[in-house]
């Protein structure tokens, strides 16, 4: 049984492969864990091996090799115990497309010696109102909260929560993020992989960023913003400011670059100082502050981690100079042994 003394994530030295041993793999040496009460947000372009891992995960794919547990049980070989303990919330499907909320909620409930009640299930993720309607004539938001309702009907201590966000309006999102607050409280740990980097910075504990089956960065999300780049502030108004004349206002050692329309950055200063001449010198010209943001984004962090594994990964690796002498010489020795 799974005991509160390891992780209720272990993964090291995960590898998973597609076809030939030659060919590249789809997760390469990735390691990462995840505690109860954690939420994990894993990031990564298309490709990147988000799905392969979280299926290695859950059981549903045989890794090529390394160590995986989740609450410290084997997702394959143990996956009978695990299936009763752990959550899934799959991205699309799953679900018969002539039962309404209700009817799939009250039969996927007999699944587990403890489900939630249904009613209690519906009124939180916001359903109750379209309990009746058949899943295909929800909207796709109403599909992913009712896919959220499934991984937490059997009251899981882990749960994989695929894109729990993707086509959700802004008040199913609101819901969404309560929601995963309230397992984060109750203990549970929860590994979530999204595209929208906006969610991921709300509700995640820590923020694993992958690309090509690796990790190349991971922090929590304050951690990931605030220690990376020389940028003090960045801030959205009109574009086209005067940005030399707003450098002047800011004091010395101060620089302003509008990096992209209406998309502002400014080195040198940073603090409640900067913030405020910020504010007077674009009150004075009725210029309208749209946001503001200490450090850099989690978009642009993740833009640069990404762009700089994947230029990594292209960059050719040269023979070391012992290693083409050594092929030049077998070359030249072939033609004096004869037919060997």
């Amino acid at each position: 049984m799974p005991t509160d003394t390891v992780p209720a994530v272990d993964v090291r030295d995960l590898t998973i492969r597609y076809g030939p041993a030659g060919e590249v793999a789809a997760v390469n040496g990735l390691r990462l864990a995840a505690d109860r009460g954690e939420v994990l947000v894993v990031l990564g372009p298309n490709g990147a091996g988000k799905t392969s891992t979280i299926e290695a995960l859950e059981g549903y794919r045989r890794p090529t090799s390394g160590h995986i547990s989740v609450l410290g049980l084997d997702p394959t070989v143990d996956h009978r115990e695990l299936t009763g303990l752990m959550g899934v919330m799959l991205q699309w499907g799953g679900v018969y497309p002539m039962l309404g909320p209700r009817r799939v909620l009250d039969l996927f409930s007999r699944y587990y010696p403890r489900p939630l009640a249904t009613d209690a299930l519906l009124d939180l993720v916001g359903l109750r109102a379209v309990a009746a309607t058949p899943w295909r004539h929800l909207s796709g938001g109403e599909q992913q909260r009712l896919s959220l309702a499934l991984a937490l009907i059997g009251q899981p201590q882990v749960a994989f929560l695929d894109e729990p966000t993707a086509g959700v309006d802004a008040e199913g999102r609101l819901a969404i993020r309560a929601v995963v607050a309230d397992l984060r409280r109750q203990g549970v740990c929860v590994l979530l992989t999204t595209h929208e980097l906006a969610e991921a910075e709300k509700m995640a504990d820590r923020i694993v960023i992958l690309s090509s089956g690796r990790v190349v960065l991971e922090g929590t999300p304050q951690g990931l913003t605030a220690t990376r780049g020389t940028v003090g502030l960045t801030f959205g108004a009109p574009a086209g400011l005067d940005t030399a004349s707003l450098a002047v206002a800011l004091g010395t050692g101060a620089s302003v670059v509008e990096r992209a329309p209406g998309r502002y950055d400014i080195e040198g200063v940073s603090g409640p100082e900067a913030t405020a001449a910020l504010a007077t010198w674009l009150a004075a010209r009725q210029a309208t502050l749209t946001d503001l943001v200490t450090g850099r984004t989690l978009e642009e962090v993740y833009l640069e981690a990404v762009g700089t594994a994947a230029l990594e990964a292209s960059a050719p690796v040269p023979s070391a100079p012992g290693a083409r002498r050594r092929r030049g010489a077998r070359r030249q020795r072939r033609p004096q042994g004869g037919g060997s």
